[in-house]
This record gives structure tokens, C-alpha cells and sequence, in this order.
């Protein structure tokens, strides 16, 4: 048996890998959320479920995992600028707690990193609070790694969607939220210049990924992102529905490089395609 810690389990990409790992009967999962953007309609079949902070992980965590996927930080650019404290609590305060219970139980920790620290050709890693407490974690996994020989491997995920996606409020993603609009007859709002690209990775490419880095993966740079890139304002016409525009916004970077050949030597690649998915949502709409 393995035991496996998934950090931000009752979330979106969490959930889903909480889903895949738990399909191995040889695995016992276990999922540690303080349910800010996770909820209870995403926990799944054979996994059990901590309510907490991730700052409070020595206290709540009575046991040794064998692994521990870190995916319960704070994920959302331009809201940062305004949630900074919690920021602050979640990416720093609680990922230092994460690496100090690694280091004290001897699990190996896959950290999930930010593709926003690759942006606009690296200036990225320091559009916002959000993007610098990101990229500044991952260097701080790698310093544990030389420090106390923490095993570790660095995922980087670029613009998840799929099934569970926040689809309302303040941290809702884009596809999602696009489609919410359009169910309701509203317009699409894309956030000026609509000209920024991004890399859409369906969420099941993800978890693909994340569970071979689990496994085999050793070290920074595991990008599990398609090579496909669109601006904003192609998705929205991918919908077809009447797009509004508005404002710019800080943070909002035009392009991240997709650094995925150490994922592939591990044999991933994409299966998904983020046009034929808006095709298939639009012919059932």
C-alpha cells in the first residue's frame, strides 16, 4: 500500500486526482482542504477527507504518507492583488508548513507550481502577488531538495478546464465561466487587449501527468501544458456568443512558453484538444 496525501483534494484539479489515485486499490488517499474554493459536491469515492489549513498540517495529518501533492495554495492572478493577505497565508505560511512536515516524515513532494512564472518571457514570475509567491516556492522547494534531501519533483499546469471548473464569483476560470454566460444569454467578457494566449490543458492531460511525475518524476520543470496556444479572444468566438470587453487588468501576462519535454520523456503527452471539447459543449447547447 501506498499512502498519499492530495493538498486541495475537495478542488478542481485535486478532486480529479484524488479520482485517479484512488482507482488503485493499492493506494490510500487522503485529502487535507480548507474547502475556499474546494466543496464538498467534488469529494469521491475512497478517499478520506481532512477540513484544515495547510499551515496546520502537523497537527491534523496523524500519519506518514508516502507522497504528498501540494495543490491547496491560493491560484487566482488578478484577484491577488486584493485577497494578498490570504495569499500570503496559503502560498507562504502554508507551503512552508508542507515543506517542514515533508521534511519530518520523509515523504516525497510534488509541489504544484505556476506556468505564470514562465511568462512574457519570464517577467511573469513577478506580475503578482500571486505569480511571485508562486515562482518564489518553487525556488524554495529546490533549496529543501539540497538542503535536507527532500525528494521532490515541480509540476507546472497551463490554464486547466474541464469537469468541477469554478464557473461563478471572483474565482471563476474562463471556460467555465464563459459557458456559464452563455447559458444564461450574457455576453463574454474578455479583459482587454483579448490578444493574451494561453495554453488550455484539459484536466484529464493533468492529472495524466501529475500521477506520472508522482512516480517517476525527480527535479523542477515538469510542464504539463498542449502546445496549443489561443488568445482569449479565439475562445470566446470558439463559443460564438457576443463578446464584451473590458478593462486591463495587473497581471494579466500576453504568453508563457510550455517547458513539458521532461514530462514527455515520461512518456505523457496531451489527448485533448480544447476545440474539439468547445465543439462538443456547443453541439449539446
Amino acid at each position: 500500500m501506498k499512502t498519499i496525501l492530495v493538498t486541495g483534494g475537495a478542488g478542481f484539479v485535486g478532486s480529479h486526482l484524488c479520482e485517479r489515485l484512488a482507482a488503485n486499490p493499492q493506494n490510500k488517499v487522503v485529502s487535507l482542504d480548507n474547502y475556499s474554493t474546494g466543496s464538498e459536491a467534488n469529494h469521491v469515492p475512497n478517499v478520506e477527507y481532512i477540513r484544515g489549513e495547510t499551515s496546520q498540517i502537523k497537527d491534523l495529518v496523524k500519519f506518514k504518507p508516502d507522497q504528498i501533492f501540494h495543490l491547496g495554495e491560493y491560484s487566482r492572478v488578478e484577484q491577488s492583488f486584493e485577497d494578498l493577505e490570504i495569499v500570503w497565508k496559503s502560498n507562504k505560511t502554508g507551503t512552508f508548513a508542507v515543506l517542514e512536515f515533508c521534511r519530518a516524515v520523509g515523504a516525497k513532494l510534488i509541489y504544484a507550481g505556476s506556468s505564470t512564472k514562465f511568462g512574457d518571457g519570464g517577467l511573469g514570475r513577478s506580475q503578482s502577488p500571486y505569480a511571485w509567491t508562486k515562482a518564489s516556492n518553487t525556488e524554495l522547494v529546490v533549496n529543501y531538495g539540497h538542503w535536507f534531501h527532500l525528494p521532490y519533483a515541480i509540476v507546472y499546469f497551463y490554464n486547466v478546464y474541464g469537469p468541477r471548473e469554478i464557473s461563478t464569483g471572483k474565482y471563476a476560470t474562463l471556460i467555465a465561466l464563459f459557458q456559464e454566460k452563455m447559458r444564461k444569454g450574457e455576453p463574454l467578457t474578455v479583459v482587454s487587449p483579448g490578444t493574451q494566449k494561453r495554453n488550455f490543458t484539459h484536466v484529464d492531460d493533468i492529472i495524466d501527468g501529475l500521477v506520472l511525475v508522482g512516480e517517476h518524476g525527480h527535479g523542477d520543470e515538469f510542464g504539463i501544458g498542449s502546445p496549443e496556444a489561443y488568445s482569449v479572444l479565439e475562445i470566446a468566438e470558439m463559443f460564438g456568443g457576443k463578446v464584451e470587453m473590458l478593462p486591463e487588468r495587473k497581471g494579466n501576462r500576453m504568453t508563457a512558453e510550455v517547458l513539458s519535454a521532461k514530462t514527455e520523456a515520461l512518456g505523457w503527452k496531451p489527448r485533448w484538444h480544447v476545440k474539439d471539447y468547445l465543439e462538443s459543449y456547443r453541439s449539446k447547447v
